[in-house]
């Protein structure tokens, strides 16, 4: 490593004094050199002059160099222009255009001597194109073509290299061999890679060593130690630096630096283990199926899905009696039962528990990777209350038994050591009619109250066993009884026939087919019987005939029937079931047939009014409601129409307020605009006399309205107000001489107009109607209200000549 150091260096001072010399050699070429005329071609030019010479270019520049951070005071000399047009006289000047020209680079005009005004960061601009051209200092026309070239910086190692974050993360499985790959840094240098080692990176570990390592030149970070060095459970996480250098790394290079967090990631590579070899449990006996016994616990060193393990019950006398399980969320074993203990039959139990990972990995555990604990289980005595034989019991009894018939017995007994006797009693909530009785001391059920099948057929009861000793324990079996049938039913018709017979009817014409029905439940089914009964044999007008389907048809005994003559018939039907004992019956079998008249056909056209009702399938009840629901309706809408009916009164006088705010309707049309009779005219009074008289008419005067006489105030008639008086007094004579008026307080108005009016009458008929001319200048002093009016009226010109 020390001679490819020592070999690094020397490659770098040879490659630094090339360019020094390369350098020199280049400005001496720019400074000196003109336009080259070859004695060839100018000897070529004087023998033939009838050829057109070619005009070459007297300079020719490619490129100047320039160091980046330059520190001196003074400018910065890059080189100097020369042309051979410059005799040296002070008749031309070198011109400057392009990049910074004028700013960034200036140009002595006589000298062409070329400067940089301040420091350059390659960095920024690695290089600038610049143009140069001399011309006349004269006359300011070019001699010579402009010619461009370019200044390039010359990099220095002024950037430190920086890592593309500050902080890595990354992670490697523990156990891995020594070289495994963890993670890349990468490092960028601002500096001219193509020039020197400024950019040239070096990688190496500052801290970390020694579980890593990085290649210097790719900064790629590999596991240093082997598989048992790196255990994630001896340590999890690593911080490791990383440092860059330029210079390939050598001495007086810029150094930049980074944190890579490692972690260790888990691999499976731990077996569970028991916290203990042995586990005791205590149960009690009456302890339910799949209750939870306890919790074993195993350890595993692993996290994740590498620590999931499963237990399993492997050996012991409790196999069939007790499981175990895994609780997902904590990894423990549950232990649970699987069959009701009995501590008079086992008191203790002992079982052997495996435990294994739910996912071993054959890289670093074997597949017997397990381990093995004992757990002991004791049954505890409990007091328990009574045990029936049977968890239900079911019992069979006839509906017609006698009371006090035994109808069956259900057991229990004390399943302790000390066998308590037991007493038994029925739970009277599930037997609320007393029917069923229990026997204290042994059991025995029997009947209390007669039974019905047809009622109910099943009755459930709750016997209750109770020790004696303890009346706390108790327990309760149901019990279903179910009522056998016994034939106790006649049969009936199945339905209320009524029928008809036409007056027509032939004989031996079906007229009606019934069917019976039986409340009991025969172990073969119903088998029904039809006849008639003697007193409907006997001149029969009609015959029935068993179908033997239980169901049966009634025929026409003779042709013709008198509807006149006998409306309605009955036939009494004898209907009895074939079972013993024997049931029939008679009174609910009566059929009722009605005579009618009937078309060609056999349809009915006219019966009496039973007979009607009958065909209608209404019956007298549903007829009275069909009347009532009538009935009811029409006075609904009698009661809603006399309502409508019935006038509105309005008061008078509608408001409290004030008289003078309400307006009276009669609805009545006056007799035209000189009928001064229909309208009133009190409104017009002076209002200094309203205010005087005005009085509440629509409630009782009190004495503080009308002041003693000699405080009244006395006005001084006036011509305008003595005319009002005397109109007003007249209108209350005739109101009062009227003998049409109504016999209560009214309000009665009167309307006059008044003399002496500016805009006298208002009415058309009375007005007087003039074609001349009339001013309406006074409109204008009344104010902005009337100021349209002002303007319509009172110019000298009007629309209305025209």
């Amino acid at each position: 490593y020390t001679d490819r150091i020592i070999a690094e260096k020397m490659k770098t001072w040879i490659v630094l004094l090339l360019w020094a010399c390369a350098h020199q050699s280049v400005n001496a070429v720019a400074l000196s050199r003109g336009p080259v005329r070859r004695k060839t071609k100018e000897i070529e030019g004087r023998q033939d002059k009838d050829l057109l010479r070619r005009s070459k270019r007297g300079w020719m520049w490619r490129q100047f160099f320039l160091q980046e951070e330059y520190t001196g005071t003074e400018h910065q000399y890059i080189g100097k222009l020369h042309s051979d047009m410059d005799k040296g006289d002070g008749t031309v000047m070198y011109v400057l255009a392009g990049d910074g020209a004028g700013t960034i680079f200036v140009i002595d005009s006589n000298s062409g001597d070329l400067h940089a005004t301040r420091s350059l960061d390659r960095e920024e601009k690695p290089f600038y194109t610049l143009r140069a051209q001399v011309v006349n200092k004269k006359t300011g026309l070019p001699l010579e073509p402009e010619t461009e070239f370019t200044v390039k910086l010359h990099d220095i190692n002024d950037n430190e290299p920086k890592f593309d974050k500050e902080v890595y993360t990354a992670s490697v499985p523990e156990r891995s061999h020594i070289g495994t790959y963890v993670t890349q840094v990468t490092a960028q240098d601002a500096d001219d890679e193509m020039f020197g080692y400024s950019a040239k990176l070096s990688y190496s570990i500052s801290q970390g060593h020694p579980y890593f390592s990085v290649e210097p030149n790719t900064g790629i970070i590999r596991t240093a130690l082997g598989p048992s060095d790196m255990d994630r459970e001896q340590r999890e996480h690593y911080q490791v630096v990383i440092e860059v250098k330029d210079m390939a790394g050598q001495k007086g290079g810029l150094t930049g630096t980074t944190t890579v967090n490692i972690s260790l990631t888990d691999v499976n590579d731990n077996p569970p283990r028991f916290m203990q070899s042995i586990y005791q449990f205590s149960v009690p006996e009456i302890t339910k199926v799949e209750s939870s016994v306890g919790r074993i616990r195993a350890v595993d060193a692993d996290v994740g899905r590498n620590a999931e393990m499963d237990y399993t019950v492997v050996g012991g006398d409790g196999l069939d009696v007790f499981d175990v399980s895994t609780d997902r969320n904590t990894q423990e074993g549950i232990l649970s039962l699987k069959k009701p203990l009995d501590y008079e039959k086992k008191k203790s139990y002992t079982l052997q528990i495996q435990v294994q990972n739910t996912h071993p990995d054959p890289r670093f555990l074997s597949s017997d990777a397990k381990d093995m604990a004992t757990i002991r289980v004791s049954v505890e005595d409990v007091n328990e209350p009574p045990h029936f034989e049977k968890i239900s019991y079911i019992l069979e009894v006839k509906e017609d038994a006698a009371v006090g018939t035994m109808i069956g017995s259900v057991s229990a007994v004390d399943p302790d050591i000390r066998r308590s006797p037991v007493k038994y009693s029925i739970d009277r909530h599930t037997d609320v009619d007393w029917i069923f009785g229990v026997y204290v001391g042994n059991g025995s059920i029997f009947l209390q109250r007669p039974l019905d099948r047809e009622e109910f057929a099943w009755h459930n009861i709750s016997v209750i066993a109770t020790e004696f000793n303890n009346p706390e324990q108790t327990s309760r079996v149901p019990v279903y009884i179910r009522v056998l049938d016994v034939n106790d039913n006649p049969p009936m018709l199945a339905s209320f026939y009524e029928t008809f017979v036409c007056e027509n009817a032939k004989a031996g014409q079906k007229i009606q087919t019934i069917s019976a029905v039986d409340p009991d439940d025969p172990v073969g089914g119903h088998r029904f019987l039809f006849s008639l009964a003697p007193e409907s044999s006997v001149r029969a007008n009609f015959s029935l005939r068993d179908n033997g389907d239980n169901t049966a048809g009634i025929f026409t005994q003779r042709t013709g029937f008198g509807r006149m003559h006998k409306s309605t018939h009955l036939v009494a039907v004898v209907i009895s079931d074939g079972h013993i004992p024997m049931q029939s019956s008679t009174g609910t079998g009566t059929l009722t047939i009605r005579v009618c008249t009937c078309d060609r056909d056999g349809n009915m056209e006219m019966c009496n009014a039973e007979a009607l009702s009958s065909a209608a399938g209404l019956s007298t009840g549903a007829l009275v409601a069909i009347l009532l629901c009538i009935l009811i309706l029409l006075l609904i809408v009698v009661l809603f129409a006399a309502l409508k009916r019935q006038k509105k009164k309005e008061p008078l006088i509608i408001s409290k307020e004030d008289v003078r705010d309400n307006v009276v309707s009669y609805n009545d049309e006056g007799g035209g605009e000189e009928d001064t009779q229909a309208f009133d005219i009190g409104a017009l009074r002076h209002p200094e006399v309203m205010e005087e008289s005005k009085l509440r008419r629509d409630i009782l005067p009190s004495e503080s309205l009308y002041p003693p006489p000699p405080l009244r105030k006395t006005l001084v008639p006036s011509r305008e107000n003595a005319d009002v008086r005397n109109f007003i007094n007249q209108r209350v004579q005739e109101n009062d001489g009227n003998p049409t008026a109504p016999p209560y307080d009214s309000l009665a108005t009167y309307a006059y107009e008044g003399n002496g009016s500016v805009a006298e009458s208002l009415s058309s008929l009375g007005s007087m109607s003039s074609e001349g001319e009339q001013d309406y200048n006074y409109l204008s002093e009344w104010g902005p209200r009337f100021r349209k009016l002002a303007d319509m009226y009172g110019g000298e010109d009007s629309d209305w000549d025209s």
